[in-house]
This record gives C-alpha cells, structure tokens and sequence, in this order.
C-alpha cells in the first residue's frame, strides 16, 4: 500500500522485458522484493542497480499504464517506497493498482495553484469521481474540486510544493496520466451489489438465527 505523497522524482528506461527505475536515493536503501510505486504503478524490486532497481513488467502493466510510452523515451516517473504500518497516513490509500489511463484536458495557472482538468479515456470509471472526493494520478494523492454528473471528466487544484515536487508540472494537453480511483468507493460499490445476494444467502441459510434465545442458551445473558 501506499500514501500517494511522492518522495523522488526519476527516470524510466526499457530494458528488453523488464524497466529499470533510477533515482531513489532519496528514501533508500531499497532491497529485493521491496515495492515501490512507479507514476501510481506498484512495481517490486528484481535487482539492484546504483540508485535504483531494475523490475519485471506484465503485459498487463504495459497495456493499462503509460509506463511502457515513458520506458521507451526515458521518461520522468513520480517515485514512493511502500507505506510502513508507522507512517503517516498524509495523502489517501492508494493500492498501486491503476484503473485505466486519464488525458489532460487542460492546465491552467492561477495565482495561488494550477488547475489540471482530466477526463478518463474509460467512462466506466467515472462512477468513481465526485467532489471532494480522493485520486490518484500518476501516483498522486490529489483531491476532486470539480466534476462532470458522470464523473468523466474532472478538475483538481494543485498547490505550488506538489506541483513543484512532482512530475504535474511537466505535463501539457493531450498528455495521458495513469488514474487509480478511491479505494473505499470501489469497496462499497461493490458491498452495495452484494448486498441483496447475501440476504438472500442467509434467508436460505440452516444456520440458526443470533437473537436473544440463542444468546440465552449459549451462555451470553
């Protein structure tokens, strides 16, 4: 898991079927098996190399994030080592596990912040989205100022130390960004959904009913 407070900003390089990360000295020292959140995307550490890692990729990985496009241009990737049990929790919990890629629609600077409007490329996943709301973009802990009734498309404020500290400020219309939704709106979606099943599951049930008899019999009142 993950904070979504970026600590580096690096580099992405391809190699053959794997990528190597440079630039984590700042919250080393990394060892095998650790993970670390790439632009939002959990990747796990394979080998140690200078000051950073090379790690394996998925297609998966490859055709849901932009980190392929990035490794084959040697790209500038946001950077956070997994969050430890004593660590503040700053930012929201962020899994590491993008949804699906979101395009810059407009990048606006206004005199205390910029404002990013993205849209996601997959309208399935605006359900997601509302006001005040938490995402992930490229692996940032941002906050939902404003948004389309279908949560499509949505805007953010970005105050100066983030966009300063990460790879936002870099980013220009048209520029695609990896997206991962609130975790806790995925999990009551899909609580809600289950919902009526497990009801049902349990009119059908043998298991005795816990009320106040039972409680009785066992020992409880």
């Amino acid at each position: 898991m993950f904070t979504g407070l970026v600590q580096a900003v690096g580099r992405i390089q391809r190699r053959s079927a794997a990528v190597l990360i440079e630039g984590c000295s700042g919250f080393g020292p990394l060892q095998i098996g650790d993970s670390v959140a790439v632009d939002g995307v959990c990747l796990t550490v394979a080998e140690l190399s200078g000051d950073g890692f090379r790690a394996d990729v998925s297609e998966e990985t490859l055709s849901r994030t932009t980190l392929g496009a990035k490794a084959d241009r040697g790209g500038a990737v946001n950077l956070e080592p997994a969050l430890r049990l004593t660590d503040r929790l700053g930012g929201h919990m962020v899994s590491g596990h993008v949804d699906a890629i979101g395009t810059v629609a407009s990048v606006e600077a206004l005199p205390q912040s910029w404002e990013l409007a993205l849209r996601w490329q997959d309208p399935r996943f605006g359900r997601y989205v509302c006001e005040k709301a938490s995402i992930a973009v490229d692996g940032i802990s941002l906050t939902v100022a404003d948004c389309s009734e279908d949560g499509v498309h949505f805007t953010l404020a970005v105050i100066p130390h983030t966009w300063g500290a990460t790879t936002l400020r870099q980013l220009a219309v048209g520029d695609r960004v990896n997206l991962e939704a609130d975790l806790l709106a995925r999990y009551a979606e899909r609580l809600l959904a289950a919902g009526p099943m497990v009801a049902e599951n349990r009119t059908r049930s043998s298991e005795p009913e816990l009320d106040r008899s039972w409680l009785d019999d066992h020992g409880w009142t």
